[in-house]
């Protein structure tokens, strides 16, 4: 009979959970950036095209994909086997 290997899940030390959450922190420091703090001369610069605005954008659909990853699968590490008589040293 094959022996069943409890497994428990990364959670937030995830590296996708990690990555996402940077990237859409950057996203929406580069949406408020293209909303309120864009002028005319830096969309002229850009021909026309507000890139803060569309790159945060970009960016916070990336890093949703990357959390909606990390929950449908998430990543599975085998748990550690700890003795029922172990006892929590004091110090």
């Amino acid at each position: 009979m094959a022996q069943v290997q409890k497994t428990t899940t990364a959670g937030a030390f995830d590296i996708r959970s990690i990555i996402g959450g940077l990237i859409g922190l950057y996203g929406v420091v580069l949406v408020v950036m293209g909303l309120w703090f864009t002028d005319d001369s830096e969309i002229a610069r850009a021909d026309g095209i507000n890139l803060n605005l569309r790159v945060g954008i970009g960016l916070l659909v990336f890093a949703a994909i990357m959390v909606a990853w990390v929950v449908l699968r998430p990543l599975r590490v085998p748990a550690e086997d700890t003795p029922d008589d172990a006892k929590p040293v004091a110090g």
